[in-house]
């Protein structure tokens, strides 16, 4: 299920193409908007999050799957010790197998009980202060932009 990426997807960005990023005291922030919908999460110390932070900013269309919004991007990675299937509805994650980004804020078609549930074990990338169910609002074939948060 192709999206609209507006990168070329042999410009993804892979181990052997990312640079690894300094590391300072300072949080890695981003912001993830679409339409009037703006949400801030920081990059987790991980493989996969350096390769989103090397890549931005990306724009991607938000594709829905239950209530989950998921977005191709040109990211390489493979999964980490730290993939799961059960999510939680403040964390960004990527799915490897099929370069996506995945904010799950509800029931999927796959959840069982109570329980938010990824389509594979996806590594966890970024984490929301607040809850990712504001996306619930993007439809789909919006466009979705991830960008470095302004340093302050």
């Amino acid at each position: 299920m192709p999206t609209n990426i507006l990168r070329r997807r042999n410009s993804a960005v892979s181990a052997a193409s990312a640079k690894p990023p300094r590391r300072d005291t300072k949080p890695r922030k981003i912001v993830i908007s679409s339409g009037t919908i703006q949400v801030t999460a920081v990059l987790l110390a991980t493989p996969t999050a350096d390769r989103l932070w090397a890549a931005l900013p990306l724009y991607s269309s938000a594709e829905t799957w239950g209530q989950a919004v998921h977005l191709e991007v040109p990211i390489e990675s493979g999964s980490e010790d730290g993939a799961t299937v059960e999510a939680d509805a403040r964390t960004l994650y990527f799915w490897p197998d099929e370069h996506r980004l995945i904010m799950v804020f509800g029931r999927t078609p796959i959840a069982r009980g109570a329980a938010l549930r990824l389509p594979v074990p996806c590594n966890p990338i970024a984490i929301s202060p607040t809850r990712l169910d504001v996306f619930a609002a993007a439809r789909p074939g919006e466009q979705i932009t991830l960008a470095r948060a302004p340093r302050g």
